[in-house]
């Protein structure tokens, strides 16, 4: 071959035919759509494990609260039963480091599962309420009115603005305008 064919042979292998630059083109907008399909397959992606995350996140710690109520409402048993023996020796007359003992254990208990999110519920004195309360003895009250708490026979409890052990009561009907009255008075 010549010196003149060779240099032919180049200008042809590295000069692009009209055909090819469209056809590249083409290959290059077909691929920036994919491209452009993936980014968004990859953003749903995202969205959704984001969403997966925090549902989990979510559900765990609606387990972890249900774990806690459980082990709550177990240890009130051995509220009551401190309550109990701490009543039972005051009442017998009874001083000295084991009544003095029951009462730091109790005390303790208590502070502990009030920092966990546990409240008395509160109901002396207080209108009748059927979700915080348990009506298990009825006094003799003044006709027709509002049914008031007298005497609470079972402490109840709240955990953390959830009804987990409602009071056991004494309720008694008072007239309307006598409770009215008594909250003034109170106050």
């Amino acid at each position: 071959m010549t010196e003149t064919s060779k240099d032919q042979n180049k200008t042809t292998d590295t000069a692009e035919e009209p055909g090819e630059i469209v056809g590249a083109a083409v290959l290059l907008e077909e691929e920036q759509r994919r491209n452009l399909e993936l980014m968004t397959n990859l953003k749903y992606l995202q969205a959704d494990f984001e969403n997966y995350r925090k549902r989990v996140g979510k559900e765990m710690k609606d387990v972890q609260e249900l774990a806690t109520v459980e082990l709550v409402v177990s240890l009130l048993s051995v509220l009551d039963e401190l309550e109990l023996a701490i009543t039972n020796a005051e009442a017998s007359g009874e001083k000295g480091a084991l009544l003095d003992g029951i009462r730091m254990v109790h005390k303790n208990l208590s502070s502990t599962l009030e920092r966990e999110g546990l409240r008395v519920i509160e109901s002396v004195g207080k209108p009748f309420d059927p979700v915080l309360h348990e009506a298990v003895e009825k006094e003799p009250g003044e006709g027709v009115g509002e049914a008031v708490v007298v005497e609470e026979i079972r402490k109840g409890y709240l955990f953390k603005d959830r009804v987990i052990r409602p009071s056991m009561v004494k309720v008694k009907l008072v007239s309307s305008g006598t409770l009215k009255s008594e909250a003034k008075s109170s106050e």
